[in-house]
C-alpha cells in the first residue's frame, strides 16, 4: 500500500518481566481508514493501543503515528489524537453539556470554538434535548455516543476506539457505527478493537492478534476467502465457556468433521461479548 501511513508499526515488542504481551507485530494504517484490531482478552490489543498513544514505552521496534515516533515525541502528537477506552470514562454527576465542556477545556478548547464544537457534537450524536441530563441517567447507547463526542471534540486526526460498543444493544451499535463512518468519510483515521464479527466486516482492513502476534491481516473479503475459508458459525448459548471447552474436546478426539477449527470473534450471551478464543 503506497503513500504516507497514519500509523506505522514495525516489529513492535512489549515485555512485562518475562511475559511478552506484544510479540514483534508490524502493520500500517492509512489516512481515513477504518482499521479493525481483533483478538481475545489478553492478546495484546489494549497494550498496543497504549503504546500507539505514547502511554507505554515499547520494549523494541518502532511506532510512528502521524509521522512522529511516539516513544520520543509523544507530546508532539497527543493533541492530534482521540481515545475512547473500553471503560466508561464520563462523569456521571455531570450533565451531557458539562461533560462536553469539561473535556473540551481539557483539550485546550475555550470560548467560541468550545461552544461551536459542543453544539456540533450534540447535533452529530443526536443528543439534542438531553443537554441537561446527567450522564449517569443515559442508557448505554447514549452514553457511548456522548463518550465518542468527548473523544472527538478537538477534531483529532486519528481516533482510537477500544471495544467502544461492548454491552450496547444492536440498534445502538448500528447507530454508533454510522457515526464512525461519518468520521472516516471526513478524513479521520479510525483504529478500533471489537469482539463483534459483524462490526469487523464494516472495517476496511482487519488484523487478528493472538498471544501477542498478528496471525492474519487483510480486508474482510480476503480474510474470509483465505484465512477463514468455509463457514463461520456463531454460537449463542447460556454457558459460552463450557460450549467452547466442549468444542475443543470434540475436535481433539476427532468428533468434529473439520481439519481445523478457529473461533474468531466471540460467543454471545444476552448481548454481552465473551472472550474470543482460538483453538
Amino acid at each position: 500500500m503506497s503513500g504516507a501511513a497514519a500509523i506505522e508499526v514495525d516489529r513492535l515488542y512489549k515485555r512485562f518481566g518475562t511475559f511478552t504481551a506484544v510479540d514483534g507485530i508490524s502493520f500500517r494504517v492509512m489516512p481515513g481508514e477504518i482499521f479493525g484490531f481483533l483478538g481475545p482478552n489478553g492478546a495484546g490489543k489494549t497494550t498496543t493501543i497504549r503504546i500507539l498513544l505514547g502511554l507505554l514505552a515499547p520494549s523494541g521496534g518502532e511506532v510512528r503515528v502521524l509521522g512522529c515516533n511516539v516513544a520520543r515525541q509523544a507530546k508532539r502528537v497527543h493533541a492530534r489524537l482521540g481515545y475512547m477506552s473500553q471503560l466508561f470514562t464520563l462523569y456521571g454527576d455531570l450533565t451531557v453539556a458539562e461533560n462536553l465542556s469539561f473535556y473540551g477545556q481539557a483539550y485546550g478548547l475555550s470560548g467560541r470554538r468550545l461552544r461551536g464544537r459542543r453544539e456540533a457534537i450534540i447535533a452529530m450524536a443526536g443528543l439534542e434535548g438531553r443537554e441537561n441530563e446527567l450522564a449517569s441517567n443515559l442508557s448505554g447507547g447514549w452514553r457511548q455516543r456522548l463518550a465518542l463526542g468527548c473523544a472527538i471534540l478537538h477534531e483529532p486526526e486519528v481516533l482510537f476506539l477500544d471495544e467502544p460498543t461492548a454491552g450496547v444493544d444492536p440498534v445502538s451499535r448500528r447507530l454508533f457505527w454510522d457515526l464512525i463512518y461519518e468520521l472516516a468519510a471526513s478524513g479521520t483515521t479510525v483504529f478500533v478493537t471489537t469482539h463483534y464479527m459483524d462490526e469487523a466486516e464494516q472495517c476496511r482492513r482487519l488484523a487478528f492478534i493472538s498471544l501477542g502476534r498478528i496471525v492474519a491481516e487483510g480486508t474482510p473479503e480476503e480474510l474470509k476467502s483465505v484465512a477463514m475459508p468455509g463457514q463461520v458459525l456463531e454460537i449463542d448459548c447460556s454457558a459460552p465457556e463450557a460450549a467452547l471447552a466442549t468444542l475443543q474436546r470434540a475436535q481433539l478426539h476427532g468428533a468434529l468433521p473439520l481439519e481445523e477449527v478457529a473461533l474468531y470473534g466471540s460467543l454471545i450471551h444476552d448481548g454481552w461479548p465473551r472472550n474470543a478464543k482460538e483453538c
